[in-house]
């Protein structure tokens, strides 16, 4: 696998390629950058940027990184990515376009594309008056980055709702799991590590519209009311066993403490926040210095939530 960015020559040839072979009106870049795409507001650029029309685009384009053993990765909205500033080698695909963020509901049943917003499910959900979606209308992001993260709030977890998830292989090909089918932890999804989310089933109960908006309603307060409004990217760790990690790094005194442009937010400990200009180093510096107190004032160990992108992490199989 590359690890390296390719040079102008191969990115020009590769741009031609999908040309030939995606649909007219597939978003194809060359040196396009990230830090705009995610809420963090950092992060270099990518060598080839393309955002599929459809699951058939989709696949070809995984199809032809694994035969050319180009590194990819696939991203949402960006709600809960870090990108390193020298960018991403190979190939970012997004989710972003209208065909992967349909939502339709029938019966208890929630149809949802991968890019689709989770707020937008929990709106679909309070129309047709089914309860237990109530929690998502406070993630930021998508179903798929949701899927893949198990995110949760309120006390509830995305695994708590699913039925199905329709993925693609790095083959291109297409499969579906059943719930009993899959393996679910504490902020993960195993199968989705290694496999693209495409869309989901979540299921709902029918429960009276006077509930649910007081449901939502509690939601949307706690997270304006805990969570800071600078670019960020979400909860920064995950909560130990024996503590909050908001709880543990306000006890260290971290609050408020900077690095360049990323700083520990002053309302949220388990929040950095780009202050303006922050670079990838910066928050990777505060991360790895709040790592160091928890485990040497404490004896706790601090694992990221957040998922960091590098050139390590990006995918060829």
């Amino acid at each position: 696998m590359k690890t390296q960015h390719i040079s102008d020559n191969e990115k020009d040839g590769i741009q031609d390629e999908f040309k030939k072979h995606l649909q007219p009106d597939t978003l194809i870049r060359v040196n396009e950058p990230l830090a705009q795409k995610t809420t963090f507001r950092v992060g270099g650029v990518a060598d080839i940027y393309i955002e599929p029309q459809t699951e058939k685009d989709l696949s070809w384009s995984i199809s032809f990184s694994r035969q050319n053993k180009l590194p990819f990765q696939v991203m949402g909205r960006g709600s809960n990515l870090l990108i390193r500033d020298e960018g991403l080698p190979g190939l970012v695909i997004c989710l972003s376009r209208t065909g992967f963020a349909k939502i339709n509901v029938e019966g208890p049943q929630i149809y949802c594309g991968a890019s689709a917003r989770l707020r937008n499910v929990a709106i679909e959900a309070r129309k047709n008056q089914l309860t237990g979606l109530e929690f998502v209308e406070g993630i930021p992001g998508s179903v798929g980055g949701g899927l893949r993260m198990n995110a949760g709030a309120m006390g509830s977890m995305m695994s708590e709702i699913i039925h199905s998830i329709r993925f693609m292989d790095h083959d291109g090909e297409i499969h579906e799991k059943k719930k009993e089918e899959l393996e679910f932890q504490y902020r993960a999804c195993a199968l989705l590590k290694s496999h693209v989310a495409l869309s989901a089933i979540l299921i709902g109960q029918p429960g009276k519209i006077e509930e649910i908006d007081q449901n939502m309603k509690l939601s949307h307060l706690k997270r304006w009311d805990s969570q800071p409004a600078a670019s960020s990217a979400g909860c920064i760790f995950k909560n130990p066993e024996t503590i909050p990690a908001g709880k543990l790094i306000e006890e260290l005194g971290l609050k408020g403490k900077k690095i360049g442009g990323a700083a520990v937010s002053d309302k949220h400990g388990n929040f950095i926040v780009n202050t303006g200009g922050a670079s990838f180093r910066d928050v990777m510096e505060l991360i790895e210095l709040i790592q160091q107190q928890a485990m040497s004032k404490r004896g706790i160990r601090l694992e990221t939530e957040v998922q960091i992108l590098d050139r390590e992490a990006m995918l060829c199989s």
